[in-house]
């Protein structure tokens, strides 16, 4: 039994959060992935051990077991996008999608959640000097690819 906590994006974000709230597991749309039992530290190999462990309990390949997730949750990945004024692209959207909102969190950029059937997360990069979105759905390819696109339309308007 566990329960997602959110925390801003990055290594010492992640890490404090885990600290304070003794999670035993941390991990970022990058692939990076913390561990309690490994001194909060970032591991690829640890995720890939349990992965090989799964595969072999339940008889599936890595291929079927990606597919089975992605057609449960599609998504767009991370979309990164250079932008002169990244907060007013920001703001646009909100404008956009905010009365339609059934949820919102501001605690890494912009996340917006829509009845249960979609919802996206648009950021500034820490690191780098572009916009990063990700939407995700339901079981619906269809709408994730309209709702990215629209988005992406309204990230283009300067």
């Amino acid at each position: 039994d566990g329960r997602a906590i959110l925390s801003k994006t990055g290594h010492a974000f992640i890490k404090e959060i885990m600290r304070s709230e003794d999670a035993i597991y941390g991990g970022e749309m990058s692939a990076h992935h913390y561990f309690k039992d490994f001194a909060y530290c970032d591991s690829g190999m640890i995720p890939w051990l349990l992965v090989t462990a799964l595969m072999c309990e339940s008889g599936k390949t890595l291929a079927q077991l990606v597919d089975e997730r992605m057609m449960a949750y599609p998504c767009s990945g991370e979309i990164n996008t250079k932008l002169e004024d990244p907060v007013a692209a920001i703001d646009r959207i909100y404008a956009r999608f905010k009365g339609e909102a059934t949820h919102e969190d501001r605690t890494d950029g912009l996340s917006l959640s829509f009845a249960d059937r979609w919802r996206f997360n648009i950021r500034m990069s820490n690191t780098e000097p572009v916009l990063r979105l990700n939407v995700e759905t339901n079981g619906d390819e269809a709408l994730m690819l309209e709702k990215r696109d629209q988005i992406l339309e309204i990230i283009k308007i300067n």
